[in-house]
């Protein structure tokens, strides 16, 4: 029989509605139950496309006699972290501080009153490597609630409260420099792979946001370094595993330092940053490659994530089966041997193939297969031939088991994904790009967006999710409207987007400091208000929102705006200098703020050459208007005219202009020059 998950929306949560276990889901009701019944709830928080978590859930979860001894002792509660962001949060600072470290599954113990008092991530069905079994920690865990309950109390008492005592203080008038922006591009240097691309060591993620500060930088203060370092990282990933040499797309990490064997897990989050990224690469440099990648991850996003009612899935799984044992194992549907390209391309071809895409007899990955990539070689080969290759072994792929799909729609990178795809169609002629980042963006205005513009963060098949959007969905969302309406002219989008960051300047905002919270001031109440400024995998939602306020103010000339963006990037000037690869999406947005940035008004024709050039310029957080004579839909284009009947450009900085222009090459070199 279901479980009470078989009514919930996240895909994650319905891989668990039959389980034996009889789970329930985030709710006051649950502790309500545990009160009731005087036991400790254990708390369980995953996603769809996590690996582990499906290992633990095979494992534990579906086995009778675990989910017995859950079932007596225990109110057992799933979340879906990709849905409640906010309780993933609270309780992973929690996991972190007391073990160290942290990952999903994430399995935490709570009071009936929601305090944590013993933490941990996968536990094995049988006890490995020093780690005690599930079973272990379970009947620990009621013995130590029924036999030593004051000590359990006393220890959930006082992580809950040092958990509470938490605040930050970084939101401050102060906003960073050239010189703190100096600074962390040195930290970005000594961080550096020279070798492989990259920051650090294995695992190696896809480093989007410290790739969009580097080209920021670059184009603000000509340091070729910079532009060096964003580039050979771009070039190693699109040329290695982590990168779908077929299908187009980004896996989530690399597992080694090379970019060579990845995570086969493929995020809508990572892909939407990584499109814009290569995009902005083009825009610096021109290279082919960039443009290549930018327009294959932007189509692999279309053609594999779009959903049906035109927003975009959350997420690709790692695991798939694999025909020949029927299990469900990770990469199955990415690597191949020799043979088997041999038996899909013939000896000739199949030889040639291996070459190419580095596919060995030993192989990169597990059983002598190979990820495919672009090893470097000198070797010349001929592009028709492997066009053709590469179709045919795409095919052959497509009649393999696929990974699932994660298929709910979350609205903060559905945000991200419109902003790519926008900008992407339009850097490229591609009206079908900016058409899809319209019809997601219809969808959130349709679907998420209440009357009040309040955000709902998910939705599945059309049906709303029942959590609320927390701040990064308010900022990614409206970053995204912001690049529509630069795009398509179309003043609605710029309205929009000042309704949501309405919300962020009256609901996730502390009036006195400036500081930000994740959650809005009448969201439900946890054991501490999360506030994390923190770019991680995805841009906080502190850093995405003082980009969108920074762009929105530039666009309106609205001074609240501008005045909430300035005090918000008083976190780069703390942090940036520290950890820049952890905040790398605020110092982009600090670069734009050094910049001006500047606001280029378009009086003429959406789409011509002059608002092409204005839209391919690379100042840092530059924003675009463009229309018709007489204002059109925009405050920018307010009171402009045309030039002797030609399209006109006007660029300035804080409203105060430069004299007009009408040549597209001119324009090009204003809006590409570095700020005096």
């Amino acid at each position: 029989m279901p479980n009470r998950l078989a009514h919930e929306t996240s895909p994650y949560l319905l891989q668990h509605a039959d389980n034996p276990v009889d789970w329930w889901p985030w709710s006051a009701e649950a502790f309500e139950e545990a009160k009731r019944r005087g036991v400790p709830v254990l708390l369980s928080v995953g996603y769809s496309s996590c690996h582990w978590c499906h290992v633990m859930a095979h494992e534990s979860f579906e086995d009778d006699a675990t989910a017995a001894l859950v079932n007596d002792h225990f109110v057992a509660v799933k979340v879906d972290r990709e849905e409640r962001p906010d309780v993933d949060a609270v309780y992973m600072e929690a996991v972190q501080a007391a073990t160290g470290h942290g990952g999903w599954p994430m399995t935490v113990f709570l009071t009936p009153d929601a305090e944590p008092f013993y933490f941990g991530t996968y536990f094995p069905p049988e006890p490995r490597h020093g780690s005690p079994s599930f079973s272990q920690v379970l009947q620990g865990v009621r013995d130590a609630w029924t036999e030593r309950r004051g000590e359990v109390d006393e220890v959930a008492g006082k992580i809950s409260a040092d958990l509470a005592a938490r605040e930050l203080s970084y939101g401050d008038t102060q906003v960073p420099g050239a010189e703190e922006l100096g600074q962390a591009l040195l930290g970005l240097v000594r961080e550096y792979d020279a070798t492989y691309g990259g920051f650090g060591g294995a695992p190696k993620f896809p480093p989007s946001m410290v790739i969009e500060f580097l080209l920021r930088h670059h184009a603000r203060t000509g340091a070729e370094g910079a532009l060096q370092m964003a580039a050979d990282t771009c070039e190693r990933m699109a040329r290695g595993g982590i990168y779908d040499q077929l299908g187009g797309g980004f896996a989530r990490y690399s597992v080694d330092r090379e970019f060579t064997v990845p995570h086969f897990e493929k995020m809508l989050y990572d892909n939407a940053l990584l499109c814009r990224a290569y995009a902005h690469l083009w825009r610096s440099t021109g290279s082919e490659s960039a443009r290549r990648t930018a327009l294959e991850t932007a189509d692999f996003m279309v053609r594999e994530l779009r959903t049906n009612e035109g927003g975009f899935a959350s997420a690709l799984d790692a695991d798939s089966e694999d025909p020949a044992s029927g299990e469900h194992v990770e990469g199955a549907y990415y690597v191949w041997t020799p043979a088997q390209l041999t038996e899909v391309l013939g000896e000739e071809d199949g030889r040639i193939a291996a070459r190419y895409f580095g596919v060995t007899e030993e192989g990169t990955f597990e059983e002598g297969a190979s990820v495919l990539q672009l090893p470097q070689s000198d070797e010349v080969f001929e592009a028709e031939r492997i066009e053709d290759i590469r179709r045919r072994l795409t095919a052959a792929r497509a009649e393999r088991p696929a990974p699932g799909r994660d298929d709910k729609v979350v609205a903060a990178w559905n945000g991200l994904a419109i902003a790519a795809l926008a900008e992407t169609g339009a850097y490229f002629g591609r009206q079908d790009l900016v058409d899809a980042a319209v019809c997601a963006g219809d969808l959130l205005v349709r679907l998420h967006m209440d009357p009040q513009a309040r955000l709902s963060r998910t939705s599945k098949d059309g049906r709303i999710g029942r959590n609320a959007g927390v701040l990064e969905d308010y900022a990614d969302v409206a970053e995204g409207f912001l690049a529509l309406a630069s795009v398509t002219g179309e003043g609605v989008w710029l309205e929009f987007a000042g309704f949501l960051l309405d919300h962020v300047l009256d609901r996730f905002t502390d009036a006195e400091s400036g500081a930000l919270y994740d959650t809005a001031v009448d969201a439900e109440r946890l054991i501490r208000r999360p506030q994390d400024p923190t770019d991680n995998a995805a841009p906080s939602g502190w850093t995405a929102a003082a980009g969108a306020l920074l762009s929105y103010a530039a666009q309106t000339g609205s001074e609240p705006h501008r005045t909430a963006a300035e005090r918000a990037l008083g976190v780069v000037k703390a942090l940036g200098p520290r950890v820049p690869r952890f905040i790398g999406n605020g110092l982009a947005v600090a670069e734009a703020l050094l910049d001006g940035p500047r606001e280029i008004a378009v009086v003429g024709e959406v789409g011509g050459r002059l608002h092409h050039t204005a839209l391919t310029g690379t100042a840092p957080g530059a924003v675009v208007a463009a229309g018709p004579e007489g204002g059109g839909e925009l405050p920018l284009l307010a009171d402009r005219l045309r030039i002797e009947g030609r399209d006109t450009a006007y660029v300035c900085r804080h409203f105060v202009c430069d004299a007009p222009v009408t040549d597209p090459d001119r324009l090009g070199q204003i809006v590409g020059e570095a700020a005096s």
